[in-house]
């Protein structure tokens, strides 16, 4: 039998729309005329077709392939490209066109070079803010392995969030994250908290964790500072990926998202379909 076949089988409650209309076709064709990437599309987003039906999209800035190997992740892992210093500009021009208000931007992890990418991303915050000077913008980063220095270059730009996600629970940190480390995102995540900008992250339900080591891992974010904090539904990019062992059912969510608030969380995005950058607009205010 083949692997796939092994797989839970889809809930009705994680079906949603196909992606159409106006707005959804003219966000698909002004980033593919750009070349600009973005992680709706290389991380297969349930949400794209509601978020680019808005008018709105998570780009992914240098390049579409990670020195990563995170078990979770449908963006490539092969060696990148070089470094296209234009991309910001264009990208800074793609949003204008786009009239958004607020942008959301992440990026693969660039390993191989000095400072892990923060001068690059440094550059980004600053040329779409240069372009577009009404712009709110979250930043979901990865975590440099470079010490405060890499972090210093993007906290200097003020970005109005700044996003790193732990992704999972401690205990499967190691067998779904490459070259990460539970503590070392809580260390950035506290030092992100301590520059006095916003700080978000979050996790994916249905790898095998229980209930009980998510609420562990949103009372370690809450003791850093983290204000921000979404939890959604793993779903499985292909057969070579880490398996779905669960497909987490709504209520589980809504008692997450209650607890949380009561915990001292500014803003809880919890449900099947939540990705990091849901309604990613309403956490500045956090």
């Amino acid at each position: 039998m083949d692997i796939r076949d092994k797989r839970p089988r889809l809930p009705h409650w994680m079906k949603v729309p196909l992606p159409h209309g106006e707005d959804y076709s003219r966000v698909k064709n002004l980033v593919l005329r750009q070349k600009l990437n973005t992680i709706c599309v290389s991380g297969n987003c349930p949400n794209k077709g509601e978020c680019w039906s808005a008018g709105t999209a998570t780009f992914m800035i240098l390049g579409e392939k990670c020195t990563r190997n995170c078990k979770f992740c449908q963006v490539h892992t092969l060696k990148p490209d070089e470094v296209d210093w234009d991309e910001p500009a264009r990208l800074a021009e793609t949003i204008k066109a786009l009239n958004l208000k607020h942008a959301v931007i992440t990026s693969v992890c660039r390993d191989e070079l000095a400072d892990g990418g923060a001068q690059f991303w440094a550059t980004t915050i600053r040329t779409l803010k240069e372009v577009n000077p009404e712009l709110t913008m979250e930043v979901l980063i990865p975590d440099f392995r470079r010490g405060n220095h890499a972090l210093d270059l993007v906290i200097a730009e003020k970005p109005e969030v700044i996003s790193h996600n732990i992704e999972t629970v401690k205990r499967l940190t190691p067998e779904v994250r490459s070259m990460s480390r539970y503590d070392h995102s809580l260390e950035v995540l506290e030092y992100i908290a301590q520059s006095g900008l916003v700080p978000k992250s979050g996790l994916m339900m249905g790898m095998g964790e229980t209930e009980e080591e998510v609420l562990e891992a949103m009372e370690d974010l809450v003791k850093i500072g983290v204000k921000v904090f979404t939890v959604g539904q793993y779903l499985q990019p292909s057969a070579k990926h880490y398996p779905v062992k669960e497909y987490v059912h709504p209520d589980v969510f809504a008692r997450l998202k209650e607890t949380g608030l009561k915990m001292g969380f500014r803003y809880v995005e919890s449900g099947p379909q939540v990705r990091s950058s849901y309604h990613a607009e309403q956490h500045i205010h956090a």
